[in-house]
């Protein structure tokens, strides 16, 4: 993604569609928020719903530019040593809106956006990007963005 900014894409992300992977199976109500670090990377809080366990689950990590900072290819890590790659391959370049996100593989994709839902058009438009980009797009998972206070036990 060429022309990125990251002043923009700072703040919080709802997930609303991703492919399946260990570390946020069973998860609804993912969220995951950016904002800047001293050191010019920036700080990632990854938070989900574990509705069999009533309780939420999350990580911190922290990013950093592969190239210039006005590419959206990072490199996170949220276990240092290991990073992963967090590639912005769409993205509403009017509002920051949303956005399609991937990893190192085609097996890791995620469509996030600023609100807890949305359009039906929107939504079509990029799971069919995805598709011709090569992701199977069978296998979205389309997250439920639903917790209501009184489900909640407890952070983990």
């Amino acid at each position: 993604m060429e022309s990125f900014d990251i002043q923009r894409y700072q703040g919080t992300w709802y997930e609303i569609a991703r492919l399946d992977h260990s570390f946020e199976r069973g998860l609804t109500s993912v969220s995951a928020t950016y904002t800047p670090r001293d050191d010019g990377g920036i700080a990632v809080h990854n938070r989900g719903y574990d509705p069999k366990s009533g309780r939420w689950k999350e990580v911190k990590g922290q990013a950093y530019f592969v190239e210039e900072p006005t590419k959206g290819h990072l490199k996170v890590t949220f276990f240092w040593p290991f990073y992963g790659a967090y590639n912005v391959i769409a993205l509403d370049r009017e509002a920051y809106s949303f956005a399609m996100v991937c990893g190192p593989s085609k097996s890791y994709l995620w469509i996030l956006a600023r609100e807890k839902t949305l359009p039906a058009p929107v939504l079509d438009g990029l799971i069919s990007e995805a598709l011709r980009l090569g992701f199977q797009t069978d296998g979205l998972i389309f997250v439920t963005q639903d917790v209501l206070p009184d489900q909640v036990r407890r952070l983990n």
